[in-house]
């Protein structure tokens, strides 16, 4: 089982940022791909960004160019800094982990094993 944690959310004004964490297991950093994903109240779970082992990452439409992921190995923890925030961006924030070279596609919900169990970000 991996335990993950978030923290890190909160309410902002539009065109302000935010930066939310995850506290992950140290051996999850080599052979997991890790990601943010987000669920508004009545909308399905969409996929935020992902980050894998080797560093790469896979970001979703309405997010590119705005949010970056990033990690950090030694305190085990991967971020999510989100900048510009829209009214759109609300939602509850889950961290998620599965083995790296799982089939699907990273950013598919479905296909994530591990969940953390959410931070609340609010833009209006």
């Amino acid at each position: 089982h991996v335990q993950l944690v978030e923290s890190g959310g909160g309410s902002v004004q539009a065109g302000e940022s935010l930066r939310i964490s995850c506290l992950a297991p140290a051996y999850t950093y080599d052979s997991y791909c890790l990601g943010w994903f987000r669920q508004a109240p009545g909308q399905e779970r969409e996929g935020v960004a992902t980050i894998e082992s080797g560093g790469k990452t896979i970001y979703g439409d309405s997010v590119m160019g705005r949010f970056t992921i990033s990690r950090d190995n030694a305190k085990n923890t991967i971020s999510l800094q989100m900048n510009n925030l829209k009214p759109e961006d609300t939602a509850m924030y889950y961290c998620a982990a599965r083995p790296e070279g799982a089939e699907g596609w990273v950013l598919d919900s479905l296909k994530y094993n591990y969940w953390g169990q959410g931070t609340q970000v609010t833009v209006s």
